[in-house]
């Protein structure tokens, strides 16, 4: 059975409620490109922004879709239906896409062999339309067409004045205009990472020393590299040192180089780190675990660029631009006398901070999705989405390891996935909270495999539109077990049917 527009009131009140709780676009967009799809029937739900600098639309994000099919949009202003409801500032629709001249094909929908329906409505801000929001439907009617018309639009509307910000970041100029660097490494929309991205734009185009703050796992040599890659400096090496790696009696040699029978086992001469980046990037990683004696050697380079091999005696010098890294709080360090406050105001210059993941939660599902791309293509399997419970115990985690944890989960979830979806018993049992798996704690095997076989038959429901009987040969089951066990576990199929 089909939707009715007042059988979507509920999921239009919890998306007003959803933008009403939010400061910004990425705190609600993921959630509401989901909730098209699960509650509305709607297919690839794709938000779409004007980006007047470049003169062309931009794809902001899409459900169901990975970040490289997103990427590779390429869409001029007025150009493709999205396009043309910017231009018009009007919804507009097509009931075969095959049909339509206007349509592109951008996501590659129509070489899969599919010719849905497609409906778009725009998405206002104050001086006119700013972006908008679209969504397929497969096998739709006239009627439903009409219908997806109009939620699309009471969408649009609910989260235009959350544009207005991101709008406004798509038209500042990139590291070309001497504001914004976004690597393409650093996965990330958030209000959060936008003001990385601003930083990282503002410094890199100098020598200036920078010190990148935050807990392990945040992407502090990510940043380093992106800065060494848009320098000046470009051309010359990057080095890196982690000085947590290394012990006391072995960093100075690794940073100053060594004269041979300096020590025993110096059997010929060796260059350093600051010689080795002459006329290019030194960075120095976990720049806190360096002695109290190795902070006064530093400081002397830095101080006056100037350095000497252990063992030897002659002066060099060293032009090497320096970025630090570190994920100790150094201005506590400074009180109890663990690190020289003349060193951290030479490191200091310009800080940047890495936000910890739980701070910047709007890029979890955006992380979630590169990451599964990258062990797609490792690792030669087919993974294409997370399920919905799989979703809600990932943005309920409080990732202690941050990116690096994710990016591990994902790898892990991925290679032992049987099919083309993540569900939640795939990831580890750190994730495995009672509130997000849905069990109590304490309880039996029976309880635990019902909530198992909860998630699996909603799952298939999802993906069959409530129809039992497709959804029971997806499960390999009978439909009469099929019926038995959705009754037994209080699963109202209806819910699913769009």
């Amino acid at each position: 059975m089909r939707h009715s527009f007042d059988s979507l009131l509920p999921l239009l009140a919890e998306i007003a409620r959803a933008c009403d709780r939010a400061s910004e676009l990425d705190e609600v967009l993921g959630p509401v490109l989901r909730w098209l799809h699960d509650q509305a029937g709607l297919e690839r739900a794709t938000l779409a922004l004007l980006d007047e600098v470049q003169d062309r639309v931009r794809i902001v994000a899409a459900h169901g879709l990975t970040p490289t099919e997103v990427r590779r949009a390429r869409l001029r202003a007025g150009q493709g239906l999205m396009g043309r409801v910017i231009a018009v500032g009007r919804p507009m629709g097509a009931l075969r896409i095959s049909k339509t001249p206007e349509y592109v094909d951008w996501s590659g929908i129509l070489s899969r062999g599919l010719d849905p329906a497609f409906a778009a409505a725009p998405i206002f801000g104050e001086a006119g339309p700013v972006g908008a929001l679209g969504a397929y439907r497969i096998d739709g009617s006239a009627e439903d067409l009409a219908r997806d018309l109009e939620v699309l639009t009471v969408v649009a509307s609910l989260l235009a004045p959350l544009t207005r910000g991101m709008g406004a970041a798509l038209q500042r100029p990139d590291l070309e205009g001497g504001r914004q660097l976004r690597p393409d490494d650093m996965i990330g929309r958030s209000k959060a990472m936008r003001v990385v991205y601003e930083q990282l734009g503002q410094v890199a185009g100098s020598t200036t020393t920078v010190l990148l703050q935050g807990e392990s796992g945040t992407g502090k040599e990510l940043a380093a590299k992106a800065l060494h890659a848009h320098s000046p400096r470009a051309r010359g090496p990057f080095i890196k040192v982690n000085c947590a790696a290394l012990p006391e009696g072995v960093i100075e040699s690794e940073l100053f180089g060594h004269e041979r029978g300096s020590f025993t086992g110096a059997t010929a001469r060796r260059a350093g780190r600051f010689e080795r980046a002459r006329g290019g990037t030194l960075f120095l990683d976990e720049i806190g675990e360096l002695s109290p004696s190795m902070q006064v050697k530093l400081l002397r380079v830095l101080q006056d660029g100037e350095f000497e091999r252990v063992g030897g005696h002659e002066v060099l010098h060293s032009d090497a631009r320096i970025i630090t890294a570190t994920s100790r709080d150094l201005e506590a360090m400074q009180v109890d006398g663990r690190f020289r406050s003349d060193l951290f105001y030479r490191l200091n210059v310009f800080p940047i901070w890495l936000p910890a993941l739980r701070e910047r939660r709007a890029d979890i599902l955006l992380l979630a999705d590169h990451f599964i791309e990258s062990c797609n293509r490792a690792h030669a399997r087919s993974v294409r989405r997370v399920s919905t419970p799989a979703i809600d115990m990932l943005m309920a985690y409080h990732w202690p390891g941050n990116v690096r944890e994710l990016e591990n989960c994902i790898e892990r979830a991925v290679l032992i996935a049987r099919d083309d979806v993540i569900h939640g018993h795939h990831l580890p049992p750190t994730l495995q909270t009672a509130e997000a798996s849905g069990t109590e704690q304490g309880l039996g095997l029976d309880d635990a495999v019902a909530a198992l076989q909860r998630e699996l038959i909603q799952d298939a429901l999802k993906s069959t539109r409530g129809n039992r009987a497709a959804a029971a040969r997806k499960l390999g089951i009978t439909e009469r077990v099929m019926g038995l066990r959705i009754a037994r576990l209080g699963i109202d199929p209806k819910r699913f049917a769009s």
